[in-house]
């Protein structure tokens, strides 16, 4: 289960983005690397070295169409992988759906029990998760807030967070599927308070450095492991 975890981690990063770009070089053959770099979200220059990176696996080609122009062609090696990959994807993303989901349902229905009042920050994908489990729980959300407001978000208006002082909640999703904590630590900024804020995903807890030593104190004799 603990390489099964690790495995869906990595797919969340380095992997993922490799699918990207696969998929960017098989759709537009023209794409140029600016135009990669947008498609991805990321520096022209890393747009290089991750293109640099396909051509050396051979996953990329690289072909003179015009003395002053190239286009880069995916190789049959590189649709083999881009394939991996979206297989790859699909189990994370379902591995992923099924974690948030059970970690809401379990969370909403305390909440539903407790009569508790629970807004939803953010208004994408993940929201819409954290909208279902609130509807299966038998609960509305209260308000949907984001860094603006203006839109309308499964037929309610998005609120500007800051504005939340002026409603009355006991809970604030983070609808995020990011790790980082960033989401949480820039809502805190504008004044929603720590106790307040749900994450949509279960955080790590990790094992603090005295109880490891000392677990593996336990488990060593004379400098070997027994």
């Amino acid at each position: 289960m603990k390489d099964k975890q690790q495995n869906v981690k990595a797919m969340d990063v380095e992997s993922h983005r490799d699918l990207r770009l696969l998929e960017a070089v098989h759709e537009d053959s023209r794409v140029t690397q600016r135009g990669l770099a947008g498609k991805l979200g990321i520096a022209l220059g890393l747009a290089n070295i991750y293109l640099k990176r396909m051509i050396h696996k051979g996953y990329i080609k690289v072909v003179n169409v015009q003395p002053n122009r190239i286009s880069y062609l995916i190789t049959p090696r590189g649709i083999a992988e881009k394939a991996r990959l979206t297989y790859e994807f699909m189990d994370y993303s379902l591995h992923l759906y099924g974690e948030v989901r059970q970690h809401l349902r379990e969370a909403m229905q305390d909440c539903a029990a407790e009569g508790k009042r629970v807004a939803i920050y953010g208004s994408g994908e993940a929201a819409e998760l954290a909208y279902l489990s609130l509807k299966e729980s038998g609960m509305e959300p209260v308000a949907i807030f984001d860094q603006e407001g203006g839109r309308v978000f499964l037929g309610m208006p998005v609120r500007p967070i800051a504005e939340h002082a002026s409603v009355e909640y006991d809970l604030m999703i983070v609808a995020t599927l990011d790790r980082s904590g960033q989401a949480g630590v820039d809502l805190q900024k504008v004044g929603v308070p720590q106790d307040k804020l749900f994450p949509l995903r279960k955080e790590a807890v990790p094992v603090p450095k005295r109880a490891r030593t000392a677990t593996t104190r336990s488990r060593t004799t004379n400098g070997k492991l027994s």
